[in-house]
């Protein structure tokens, strides 16, 4: 469990710093661009005051009440359980790293700093916290997806296990009756 809770401060770090950075060059209004990289991705400022992409602004209370809820209930489970799959351990650490770091934001300043914004499709402005709950997400998908994958092969081999079990002795029994 030691490594999770150091990918999550990990993580959480990682987040606050580069919004410290963001706060720091980017509030001014300035974007950063660099040749190569703006041709994917540009670093501007934006205060975010509600949900995802800004949805519901000043609701900060509701975000603040939902994932507190959300977070405790992660790290419960992963307490009390102490699951053995390293990818379901990863995605809820990214989850919960990228709750909290959001979660600081919203505490501390009033709004979450998003800063990442890319160039090559239109997506909302968004930041390292954004992005560690996306992929941890999308690794708890994988899990559950190669986890039930798992359970059907295995109740397949048990399935095929019984009918070649109830097979061998249907022939045992009909053997019994011809000597």
């Amino acid at each position: 469990m030691f490594i999770w809770i150091c990918v999550m401060v990990a993580a959480v770090f990682v987040d606050q710093i580069t919004k410290w950075l963001a706060v720091i060059f980017l509030q001014g209004g300035e974007v950063i661009r660099w040749p190569v990289v703006d041709l994917f991705i540009q670093f501007r400022y934006i205060e975010n005051r509600g949900a995802a992409w800004g949805m519901f602004s000043d609701q900060r209370w509701v975000f603040m009440t939902f994932s507190t809820v959300a977070i405790v209930g992660v790290l419960i489970f992963m307490f009390v359980k102490k699951p053995k799959s390293r990818l379901l351990n990863a995605s809820l650490s990214l989850i919960v790293a990228g709750g909290i770091g959001n979660m600081i934001d919203r505490v501390f300043a009033g709004y979450v700093v998003d800063f990442l914004d890319f160039t090559f499709m239109d997506f909302p402005v968004f930041n390292g916290a954004d992005c560690f709950v996306c992929i941890g997400a999308g690794m708890l998908i994988l899990y559950l997806v190669l986890d039930t994958v798992r359970e059907m092969r295995a109740d397949k081999l048990k399935k095929e296990q019984a009918e070649a079990e109830k097979k061998e002795a249907e022939e045992k029994g009909d053997g019994d009756g011809e000597q």
